[in-house]
């Protein structure tokens, strides 16, 4: 098979390993069919759509739509080797899904507007499939129920999506929580790649980073410990299977 590549752009050497091995877990695939690039510490690969299967985007506590005065050297330095990935996955029409920071980047690279309107702190949310949703090769080919629990947590959300982009699944607090590019580039606001404990790993890492109350945690986790959010990772799967060459 030829193997996916998956996209990081996350400085803590910890969390990036983590979410490495959730992305193994979570689409069944072996490490020698995932090859993985920290953009934070790389440079931009090279793709080639008779090499490659598809691309994977994880999360990412940066973000796209703050004014670039109030981001890191790091972050600026990663933006461009982020956007040239993108140029590339358009270009030869990759498949292509992109995890929460996938939203922002896909829909910036496209021409979506991407703000703070809709941004949902650390939650369980509900996710209810369009049409177009309920319709979609990939989202079939995982088997997503027509209403699911996603996992949320993030400060910036599509606000108006370009007219070539195709709303695949909503929420009642974030209109855009997946979308699709063309016939084969996706992005989901909600997170596939984490169950419940995973995500309160992540969170109680990130407890600084102005997704939730610090001073709430103990409330919070405890409510989201009670949640089952089994059904979003089916996408991860359903996109190696389906998009594997």
């Amino acid at each position: 098979m030829k193997p996916f590549v998956l996209i990081s752009t996350r400085p803590e050497d910890d969390v990036a390993e983590r979410e490495h091995e959730s992305v193994l877990r979570f689409t069944g695939l072996d490490e020698r069919d995932l090859r993985r690039v920290r953009l934070e510490k790389e440079e931009a690969p090279v793709l080639r759509a008779d090499e490659v299967s598809g691309v994977i985007l994880a999360g990412s506590p940066f973000t796209v739509s703050e004014p670039a005065e109030t981001k890191s050297a790091l972050e600026l330095a990663t933006e461009p080797k982020l956007f040239s990935v993108l140029d590339q996955v358009i270009a030869q029409d990759l498949p292509f899904l992109g995890a929460c920071y996938g939203v922002g980047a896909l829909g910036t690279h496209q021409g979506a507007r991407i703000d703070r309107t809709y941004g949902e702190e650390l939650s369980a949310v509900e996710v209810a499939l369009t049409e177009e949703g309920l319709a979609d090769p990939l989202v079939r080919a995982a088997g997503l129920p027509p209403v699911f629990t996603g996992l949320v947590g993030h400060k910036e959300a599509v606000h108006t999506l370009p007219p070539a982009a195709t709303v695949l699944a909503t929420g009642e607090a974030c209109p855009v929580q997946m979308f699709r590019i063309g016939t084969r580039q996706y992005a989901t606001q909600f997170h596939p790649e984490m169950d419940v404990p995973l995500l309160l790993e992540r969170a109680a890492r990130y407890q600084e980073h102005g997704y939730f109350d610090p001073e709430q945690m103990d409330e919070l986790f405890g409510a989201l410990g009670q949640q089952h959010a089994d059904e979003a990772p089916l996408l991860l799967r359903g996109f190696a299977e389906h998009f594997a060459r």
